[in-house]
């Protein structure tokens, strides 16, 4: 079981040496609690998969995505995944961190506001 733990967190060391530009700028506005003082952290393995940012304690994943993943089927069942797992996911266009990160902050922070999913349902 641990040989499975040690892919996954390989795996997520990778991914965060290999952050793109709008990763690495909304991580640089979430991290060390400045957002309303929620914990993120980044490429964190989540079951099967990696999610790009996470506030474990309110259970909201945030994903920054390029133009490769519109309408991605695979994208679609991890989502869909999550959800039945009692995660909240946002999602952000790369342009979208970049071009507006004070109106996608604004977005996260509501998102925070409300009440996470019960654990248990």
């Amino acid at each position: 079981m641990r040989e499975a733990k040690d892919v996954q967190t390989a795996r997520a060391r990778r991914l965060r040496r290999a952050a793109t530009e709008a990763e690495n700028a909304l991580w640089h506005r979430l991290r060390a609690r400045a957002l309303d003082g929620h914990k993120f952290v980044r490429q964190e393995p989540v079951g099967p998969y990696t999610v790009d940012l996470i506030c474990r304690e309110r259970r909201l994943i945030i994903e920054i995505d390029g133009g490769q993943h519109a309408d991605n089927a695979r994208d679609i069942r991890r989502d869909q995944w999550l959800r039945a797992h009692n995660y909240r996911l946002l999602r952000f266009w790369n342009n979208d961190v970049l071009g507006n990160i004070n109106g996608v902050l604004e977005t996260i922070a509501a998102a925070l506001a409300e009440a996470p999913p019960h654990p248990d349902r």
